[in-house]
């Protein structure tokens, strides 16, 4: 770990340079500045960084930022957990230890064959820790959507959670991506109102809301269209219909082309090689090779620099950071031809934008 944020400081003193980084700089789902010390931290048993981070943002209302890091040091727990047990046991009504745990309780059951069961018997304490968070932080209202959804809960149940994190964040990034694929996993084929849903939140948000760019993954859940077929852990639950994606873009690509070109936008706004942006620029790249818009592809793929989130890549690979290399190779290789998004990576099981198997909250 400690040799991997020290390749991030070397790649960071590098990307000023407009110039692609090398295959060696690139770095998966690495931490930023304000994360990497709590994870360092929470590496030596040592709760006290991680603490501060989610308190500040708490207090700061950086609710999007709340809601990456939350998750981020979640994952981590769920294999190295020392530190946050010391944390629950010394403060147990922290809302920001309660926002972890629950958040890990989620991820730890998701890929279970009991999955549903498993969620129902978590909803209760994860709304409670909703409850006790305060009147203005979203985040845990979005851990609870997400228990919601794996949990089956109906339209009624998942309405009501809703409610709660918007009234307290109107345009939490998270909460909407939560409601995005709800609705997605609930009608397979309403990439209409998915489009609907993600199209008028943006439009609604101000200039530099991150929710901007939820028709990004909306027309991501339409190309990446899915059949009836058995859960494998996508935002979706489903595998990918190469048929059923065909379609979605016959239908709706004037929607889809504006989507992409509304993140282009926002991605403009962030230096090159930024780390923020980096989730948003790989899904923008994934997205624009799919609409075989390869030029402005291979443009996202310099201005991410170093930085590759492992979603999207990992829906088609067991190695995100491979199948990036090997798709920005293609791209390099042959410009402005077709280059499938998956470049020549073995497919595998899906995974989620953290770099773990079949997890929630994924961005």
């Amino acid at each position: 770990m400690l040799r991997a944020f020290l390749r991030t400081a070397a790649a960071r003193a590098r990307s000023r340079s407009p110039r692609p980084a090398p295959d060696d700089d690139v770095l998966l789902d690495a931490p930023d500045d304000r994360l990497a010390p709590a994870l360092v931290a929470a590496a030596h048993g040592e709760y006290g960084p991680a603490a501060r981070l989610l308190a500040g943002t708490r207090q700061a209302a950086e609710w999007d930022h709340r809601d990456r890091y939350a998750t981020r040091l979640a994952a981590f727990a769920r294999f190295r957990s020392e530190w946050l047990d010391t944390w629950r046991a010394t403060a147990p009504d922290d809302p920001d230890a309660l926002l972890v745990a629950a958040r890990l309780a989620v991820h730890r059951h998701w890929d279970s064959p009991a999955r549903t069961e498993l969620l129902r018997q978590v909803i209760p304490a994860v709304v409670a820790a909703a409850e006790g968070s305060g009147p203005a932080d979203p985040v845990p209202w979005r851990t609870a959507l997400d228990a919601a959804r794996g949990a089956g809960a109906g339209h009624a149940e998942f309405e009501r959670l809703w409610e709660q994190a918007v009234r307290r964040s109107p345009h939490h990034y998270g909460s909407h991506v939560a409601a995005l694929e709800y609705l997605a996993a609930a009608s397979p084929d309403a990439h209409g109102e998915c489009l609907d849903f993600a199209e008028t939140a943006a439009q609604e948000a101000p200039e530099e809301a991150l929710v901007r760019a939820l028709p990004l993954h909306a027309a991501y859940t339409c190309l990446t269209a899915t059949d009836t077929g058995s859960d494998t852990g996508t935002c979706t639950g489903r595998r990918t219909d190469v048929g059923a994606a065909t379609a979605a873009v016959r239908t709706h690509r004037p929607r889809l082309d504006a989507a992409a070109d509304r993140a282009i936008t926002l991605s403009a706004a962030h230096p090159a090689a930024d780390p923020w942006a980096a989730e948003l620029r790989n899904l923008l790249a994934y997205v624009l090779l799919r609409l075989e818009r390869h030029r402005d592809a291979a443009e996202q793929l310099r201005l991410t620099g170093p930085y590759v989130t492992s979603f999207p890549w990992d829906r088609d690979t067991d190695d995100p950071l491979g199948g990036f290399l090997r798709v920005r190779a293609d791209v390099r290789a042959h410009p402005g031809e077709a280059v499938p998004a998956t470049g020549t990576a073995a497919p595998g099981r899906p995974r989620n934008g953290h770099g773990e198997r079949v997890r929630p909250g994924d961005h």
